[in-house]
């Protein structure tokens, strides 16, 4: 008798297939990738790292015995991560998500208590980046850079807070900040207080490793990402970081803050590695920029406000505060899901509303971009939702 499980499956099998997916975070992974996902190195149990990196330095090992393969695995996948980036840090695949890789890195340079500046959440900024119901709120002493009038990252008040709250760590990245950040400035900030510099690139990764995005590679200490979203890979995370902070970050991830790594994981993370390494992917990385852009420049034609008034990568924001005083973030995203479209409400900068309902929504285009979508057809998909939209307004009058 085959489980119910399968049912479940092929439902959201369907779900994904009629439905238009803009999640910013959600990708569509290759067969290759969901092949290795599924494949007998799932059985594999192996606590520790290879006795030797590739880079000659020796570490303790592994727990287990029979991890031959999995050492030759793990140091190919480190390999071709250092490729898509074009660089010499030490890379760690073993993190089971973005928001373990993050903890870990904060475990490996940050005791309990220590200061960092980071951007908050409702200004664009992550979970995971100091949120008081977060771990790293309740752990660690964040402070927050907030945004200006138009939704840009204020440097000046990054500054400022800088050099008077004197953090350990000062972290940049985002998970809904749609215009490109000045690595360089931030990091001239962190050497000037003695801090480390963290960027966190989970959204924009796929966007660096294609030349789409200025890289923190060479200015950051400590560089986390997620595998999925525009790296287009497995649900999973990575950590790069200078080769002198190695032993401190491998530490972090194991044992401080996991056990065994998940091999059928790094896996399909090696592969997409290599799917990354590929002139076709650096394609798919323009189009998804120039799909976005005109997107975005339809909404702002049919009289929405965009949060920053533009994008330059994957995502934008709406806020609907001024055009649809009447209508929540929450509203928008549901009424669009009983219409086979998909994407997330989102607080806006300055948002009065709760998280629970926001007055923004959040739109990306990388998901739909794989399966082919052109610049036209984010143009029309943008008319689409602005009817429905209209269609919301009109019954909420009645």
């Amino acid at each position: 008798m085959e489980s119910i499980v399968f049912d479940y499956i092929r439902r959201e099998e369907q779900r994904q297939r009629e439905n238009i997916e803009l999640i910013a975070s959600e990708n569509f992974a290759s067969e290759n990738v969901r092949r290795a996902m599924s494949s007998c190195l799932t059985n594999k149990y192996c606590e520790g790292y290879a006795a030797k990196r590739s880079d000659g330095v020796g570490r303790k090992g592994r727990y287990y015995g029979g991890c031959q393969v999995i050492d030759d695995l793990e140091e190919y996948c480190c390999q071709k991560w250092r490729e898509v980036y074009k660089t010499d840090y030490h890379v760690n695949v073993q993190p089971h998500s973005g928001s373990q890789a993050n903890q870990a890195a904060y475990f490996s340079v940050l005791q309990p208590g220590d200061r960092v500046l980071a951007m908050d959440l409702q200004n664009g900024g992550h979970l995971t980046h100091g949120s008081a119901v977060n771990f790293s709120g309740r752990i660690y002493d964040f402070h927050f850079y907030g945004v200006d009038a138009q939704g840009f990252i204020d440097y000046e008040d990054l500054e400022e807070k800088a050099r008077s709250f004197r953090p350990q760590l000062i972290l940049a990245g985002a998970s809904a900040y749609s215009r490109i950040i000045d690595f360089e400035r931030i990091a001239a900030v962190a050497r000037e207080v003695g801090a480390y510099f963290m960027v966190d690139i989970a959204h924009i990764a796929g966007l660096i490793a294609a030349g789409e995005h200025p890289s923190p590679f060479g200015l950051a200490d400590i560089i986390t990402s997620t595998t999925h979203k525009t790296l287009r890979g497995p649900r999973g995370g990575l950590i790069f970081c200078r080769p002198e902070l190695a032993g401190k970050i491998d530490g972090g991830v194991f044992p401080g803050t996991q056990g065994g790594p998940l091999e059928h994981v790094i896996a399909a993370k090696a592969i997409a590695a290599e799917e990354a390494l590929t002139p076709e992917y650096k394609a798919y990385a323009h189009a998804i920029v120039v799909n976005t852009a005109a997107m975005c420049r339809e909404f702002q034609r049919l009289g929405y406000d965009i949060v920053t008034g533009g994008t330059d990568n994957h995502l934008f924001l709406i806020d609907l505060s001024r055009s649809h005083p009447d209508i929540t973030g929450k509203d928008v995203q549901e009424w669009l899901d009983k219409h086979h479209i998909t994407v997330n409400k989102n607080c806006v900068p300055g948002d009065r509303r709760s998280t629970s309902l926001t007055s923004g929504i959040r739109i990306g285009t990388a998901a739909e971009t794989t399966r082919g979508r052109t610049a036209e057809d984010f143009v029309a998909i943008a008319d689409r939702i602005d009817a429905l939209i209209r269609e919301l307004r009109d019954s909420k009058a009645e």
